[in-house]
């Protein structure tokens, strides 16, 4: 049976009233035995002895034990009976929240105590959910299976249904809750909910704005009006929480253009006539635009003059006012404080405003805070990864001074590993005023992965890939992956293990075995099979920069396919003179490589950086053993910087190889540098660079055969990237780019002419390499789209200089998803 939860109330209520009225019954009763005793003395003098309990007798308990009745009550057998005392031991019996009924009166000389216990809920039920899932429910409701049920309980849990309803923006949602009772003194308690409509945001309104437009301030708030096509976006609705966040980041937005005075005067929200939307109306004072103006530093701090911190002030008298660079000031002068050893600084900034002048003045004052140590550091939350893993990323130990910038620096360090979902770094008070506790709170999260991914490219494109990874391995640290990839023109196989620690060291080791075949038949008419075993390790110079030794042996077999008729060219009849330049390529190859790798990191962030640099040097030297001689150089760097609006970054980035044989040996062609397409875009594959063409005897291009590649490469790329107008939840942005550079340089024996036919350049075409080495140019644009099917990408590109034979590319598309 079913019963609306106002029908258990009403009934509680009257529940209440017996009480009551047993608990006057008892007064009463008390009342008359103490007057009958007084009636019974006939002696003037003759001392009274009041009734006393016997014994407590407990009825109608089902689940509860009568000693556990018994210790909520403040009489025992003994004692007499005391109306008050009894009153108060009701109290206490209801105030637990186990009852429903209680009743307490005297037998003679016993204590009966009658109670009606409160169900047990069995289940806890939602009905007519749409847009909410139940666990959203669960997490906020306090009634629970097996738990106490009470009216009270189930209409605060309605208010709460209510309000998580409000927060995601449906003030009409309605919650009865009802009770089916149950055999054994359960119910199931049943939550029915008619959700109602989305309320909306008809329009979002601003009073005093003279300086920013009103679709300016909007932009800078999280709220957004309601439009039947932006169904992706999440915050169209109102709520009072987000409203608030609107008004901090209204303050921001003025504070951080010079308004210093500006306020939020006030934030109404007003339900329309239908109540299905909202208006919204900031009611905002913006006051005058101030500028910065004398900015100074006064410090005590012997090891560091006051011309270095305000050096590192990124404040310039006369420029705007921001707020924001206020505590840009402090982080880097506590950086700078922490570099010379001062591990704790106190710097207070003393703002000074002067409105005559409309100007801010600064001064900083920077001063040693008391000497903390680090007692002990706990690391919580890691329960799968060893504290050892979160503990060698730490800069500090146990007895170091406390110094937050490297606190900071070793949070960086345990994100950068991509164990945790979450990581924070706190202290806590000692066991002494001059010491501190560490904590480290990590929140652990999926390592391993099975992924399986499709994707398609101008390149390659249909593509496949099927992986299995470990990135912590039992709680380690090491990396364990085994991949396969298929695509039009590469298939690999390959297995890798990497030892971030090795010998239990600060070094990495890793091993990694692998086949590779490489369809170069379209660009520039082989292929090519490599398997081979790879040896790494790599250790940290300083805080930014690092070094990485390796060696590698594997085994090339090289298949050339000419076509135009002259695959037989190949032939060892043929004249050394007439064989075509790749056919000195064919064959199996076997090298024995061994290189380092240098790393330079001045970035602010791995991923997406906003200022500093980067620089990798790597080298190769094949010969220690094998059948291949060369040493290959390659440097790759960037810069980047961070523009002063939202979003805008530009970046700037160089690479450049060279790669040269000794041992009387030419460079084989699958060493030699092929860029194109994502590495020089506005070209295809393979599309720029010394090229063999068919040529008549007056000169002209017959015909483009194959790219041969180069010794010699050098690219760099500008990039700005431009926010679009669009929602941050589309994740779609966009980029301008120009790539420019060069590829060239064969050896001298890969540049002689062949003439076919008769062998008469007169009268018959030849073959001939063009090598340049000529600049060329391209600019366009990309798009970039984190679909929910994975990341894809557009380029538009147009050459700006080229080579008649060079093969361009205007538009190239990749995509890549796993599932």
């Amino acid at each position: 049976m079913k019963r609306v939860l106002r029908d258990v109330v009403a009934g509680a209520v009257s529940c209440v009233a017996t009480v009551g009225a047993g608990a006057g019954v008892l007064g009463a009763t008390a009342t008359d035995a103490y007057a009958q005793q007084n009636e019974q003395a006939p002696e003037a003098g003759q001392q009274t002895v009041a009734a006393q309990i016997s014994r407590i007798v407990v009825e109608g308990n089902q689940r509860i034990e009568p000693a556990t009745i018994n210790s909520y009550l403040l009489v025992r057998p003994g004692d007499p009976f005391d109306p008050e005392r009894i009153d108060l031991s009701l109290k206490t019996l209801f105030a637990t929240g186990l009852f429903a009924d209680v009743q307490i009166e005297q037998r003679g000389s016993d204590l009966v105590v009658a109670v009606i216990e409160n169900p047990i809920i069995n289940r806890v039920i939602f009905e007519g959910l749409r847009t909410l899932d139940e666990d959203d429910l669960e997490d906020e409701v306090q009634a629970r299976p097996r738990s106490v049920f009470t009216p009270a309980r189930a209409q605060a849990d309605v208010q709460r249904i209510i309000e998580v309803y409000r927060r995601s923006g449906r003030f009409a949602a309605q919650v009865t809750p009802q009770v089916r009772e149950l055999d054994q003194n359960r119910v199931d308690l049943i939550f029915e909910v008619d959700e109602g409509p989305v309320t909306g945001v008809r329009d979002i309104n601003f009073i005093g704005n003279d300086v920013f437009s009103d679709r300016t301030l909007r932009d800078a708030i999280v709220t957004t009006r309601s439009t039947w096509w932006n169904f992706f976006q999440s915050n169209d609705n109102y709520d009072p929480d987000r409203l608030e966040y609107d008004r901090e980041q209204l303050r921001q937005y003025y504070n951080n253009r010079g308004y210093a005075d500006f306020r939020v005067v006030s934030a109404v929200a007003e339900l329309t006539p239908d109540q299905r939307d909202f208006f919204i109306t900031f009611t905002v004072d913006e006051g005058v635009r101030y500028e910065f103006g004398e900015v100074s530093v006064v410090t005590e701090l012997d090891r560091v003059p006051e011309s270095i911190l305000l050096a590192a002030v990124p404040i310039r008298s006369g420029e705007v006012f921001e707020g924001e660079q206020i505590e840009d000031a402090i982080d880097a002068m506590t950086y700078v404080a922490g570099t010379v050893g001062y591990a704790n600084v106190q710097i207070t900034p003393l703002v000074e405003r002067d409105r005559d002048n409309r100007v801010v003045n600064l001064t900083f004052e920077v001063n040693e805070g008391p000497r903390v140590y680090i007692e002990r550091i706990d690391i919580v939350g890691n329960t799968r990864t060893l504290d050892e893993v979160v503990r060698r990323e730490l800069h500090v130990a146990e007895g170091d001074a406390f110094n937050r910038v490297l606190l900071d620096r070793s949070e960086q360090e345990i994100r950068g590993l991509r164990f945790f979902g979450d990581v924070s770094i706190e202290d806590e008070p000692g066991s002494q005023p001059d010491r501190a506790v560490a904590r480290v709170t990590v929140e652990e999260e999926s390592t391993g992965e099975l992924a399986f991914a499709a994707g398609y490219s101008s390149t390659e494109s249909l593509l496949f890939d099927v992986s299995i990874t470990e990135r912590n391995l039992r709680g380690r640290g090491q990396f364990l992956r085994f991949r396969a990839s298929t695509s039009s023109r590469r298939q690999q196989i390959d297995l890798r293990f990497v030892e971030p620690r090795f010998l239990g060291r600060e070094m990495s080791g890793s091993v990694e075995v692998y086949s590779l075949h490489t369809d170069f038949l379209d660009e520039s008419s082989f292929e090519n099979q490599s398997t081979g075993l790879g040896l790494r390790t790599g250790f940290a110079l300083s805080d930014r920069t690092s070094l990485g030794l390796s060696y590698s042996i594997f085994q090339d077999s090289t298949e050339v396919a000419y076509g135009n008729g002259i695959v037989d060219q190949c032939s060892p009849s043929v004249s050394p003179l007439l064989r075509p330049l790749l056919c000195d390529q064919e064959g199996d190859f076997l090298t024995s490589r061994m290189g380092y790798t240098f790393n330079w990191d001045r970035r602010n962030s791995p991923i997406l950086a906003t200022r500093g640099f980067d620089l990798e040097v790597e080298q190769n030297l094949a010969g220690l053993g094998g059948d291949v001689h060369y040493l290959a150089t390659e440097v790759r760097a960037g810069m980047y910087y961070g523009l002063p609006w939202q979003g805008w970054r530009l970046t700037l980035r160089g690479d450049a190889g060279y790669i040269f044989a000794y041992n009387d040996e030419d460079v084989r062609i699958n060493d030699r540098f092929f860029k194109g397409g994502s590495s020089f875009r506005g070209f295809d594959v393979a599309g720029l660079g010394p090229r063999q063409l068919l040529v008549n005897p007056a000169g002209d291009i017959v015909d483009v055969g194959d790219s041969l590649g180069g010794n010699l490469y050098a690219i760099g790329t500008l990039q700005l990237d431009v926010p679009l107008p669009l929602p941050e939840s589309f994740g779609v942005g966009a980029a301008l780019f120009t790539d420019f550079g060069t590829v060239g340089i064969l050896d001298s024996s890969s540049q002689r002419t062949i003439v076919l036919g008769t062998g008469d350049p007169t009268v018959e075409n030849s073959l001939v390499v063009e090598d340049e080495a000529a600049f060329r140019a391209s600019a366009g644009v990309s798009f970039f789209w984190d679909s929910p099917f994975g990341p894809v990408q557009f380029d538009f590109a147009y050459p700006l200089a080229s080579e008649e034979y060079d093969r361009e590319e205007e538009f190239r598309f990749s995509t890549r998803t796993r599932f």
